[in-house]
């Protein structure tokens, strides 16, 4: 019996040692049969001090290769990449304003995300590779206290299905018990809910801020206002009555999450509403109709869609909503109406006259230009400066 088990174990030893053999050998063969490319070790992004921005990306078999992002100069978008003889394809960007970017590279017509590069951002139907180039303070990463930027999903009883939103609690918001206000923030089209927190830096935003004593701490509900695949054809004509399923998603199913599972203050002077460029259009579309339940609403390069155009049959916005627009009741305690818009934005005009429909109807609106068009730099910017005047 002892020698029947001593044989086992030498044939146990026998069969580990020719395992590890085969082992080491693969290993040194793998080693020296293996051939490293310069993607091994490339550093796509690089940031240089005169805030250009070195672009790189390993490509050997493709013929052409360009640069491509929303948020990155016209003039400096699609230029080819040069190509080097060992497959790496450069460019250098800028100088650049500080900010965060999108950006992707054309190989050969086909949109490819930086393979070197694990920091993205997602739109509605698409993700893009993201960088940050700092130097802007009131949004740069700061050895300040940080709140948490978190991705909820919920089902949507207006839409049957599960959806998802990004939510902002403000810094000692898990260890407290305290009930902040609320600012509800909406993106624009082609955007998603993750949107204003990676490219758009919203929790960086408001962080600095708290920090500085400059905002009220708050909770910051940024939902996706995209129920489906978009095109600027599928958008609802505003002249016509009908169905909006983010307008009922939001009323039905966002709202009450929030004030469900949150800490908010749940009350008209606790409550407010933002957007940008869509999204100003949805706060629009949601405050006007029920002015009773929001005192701070602010409109991003935006406005009535269509307010400018030809008149169209039917009833115009302004006379769907007359009775909210004329309520003086309820604009005595609304604290905040408040618009911005590029002065290069292509929305200016319907910026404009919104603005001015709004003081036809005895608004107070703040309204102010910017330099620069429809872009996340002046949406950031506009965020910072909202975003100090709201539950104060």
């Amino acid at each position: 019996m002892k020698q029947r088990k001593l044989f086992t174990i030498r044939c146990l030893e026998l069969v580990v040692t020719l395992f590890l053999f085969i082992v080491l050998y693969a290993s040194k063969s793998l080693a020296q049969n293996y051939q490293p490319t310069p993607n091994d070790t490339l550093t796509s992004i690089t940031i240089l001090q005169d805030s250009t921005v070195s672009f790189k990306v390993y490509a050997p078999a493709a013929k052409e290769v360009r640069l491509d992002g929303p948020d990155i100069p016209d003039k400096l978008r699609s230029v080819p990449m040069k190509k080097r003889d060992n497959g790496v394809w450069e460019m250098v960007v800028g100088p650049l304003e500080p900010g965060s970017y999108r950006y992707d590279f054309i190989m050969d017509n086909i949109h490819v995300i930086d393979p070197r590069n694990p920091v993205t951002s997602e739109s509605n139907m698409n993700t893009w590779s993201l960088f940050h180039l700092p130097g802007a303070v009131f949004m740069d990463t700061k050895d300040v206290p940080h709140g948490a930027v978190s991705e909820v999903t919920y089902f949507s009883k207006s839409l049957n299905r599960f959806r998802r939103m990004h939510i902002y609690t403000p810094p000692g918001y898990s260890a407290g018990n305290v009930s902040y206000p609320v600012l509800y923030l909406l993106h624009g089209a082609f955007d998603c809910d993750q949107s204003w927190s990676t490219v758009g830096r919203a929790g960086f935003i408001m962080d600095n801020l708290i920090a500085d004593g400059k905002a009220v701490p708050m909770i910051v509900v940024m939902p996706a206002g995209h129920t489906g695949p978009f095109s600027f054809a599928t958008m609802r004509d505003p002249t016509k009555l009908g169905r909006d399923e983010f307008l009922e998603g939001f009323s039905n199913d966002i709202k009450p999450y929030v004030e469900k599972n949150y800490r908010v203050l749940a009350d008209r002077q606790h409550r407010a509403l933002a957007g940008l460029s869509m999204g100003g259009a949805h706060t629009l579309n949601i405050a006007i109709p029920h002015l009773s339940d929001y005192a701070y609403f602010g409109v991003f390069s935006s406005g009535i869609f269509g307010i400018t155009g030809p008149a169209k049959p039917g009833q115009t916005w302004e006379e769907q909503n007359i009775r909210m627009l004329s309520d003086q009741e309820l604009k005595k305690d609304l604290k905040l109406v408040w618009f911005a818009t590029g002065k290069d934005d292509f929305l200016i005009e319907t910026s404009r006259a919104t603005v001015s429909m709004l003081k036809k109807n005895g608004f107070d609106v703040r309204y102010s230009e910017s330099t620069g068009g429809h872009t996340w730099k002046n949406w950031r910017e506009y965020l910072h400066e909202f975003s100090q005047l709201l539950f104060k």
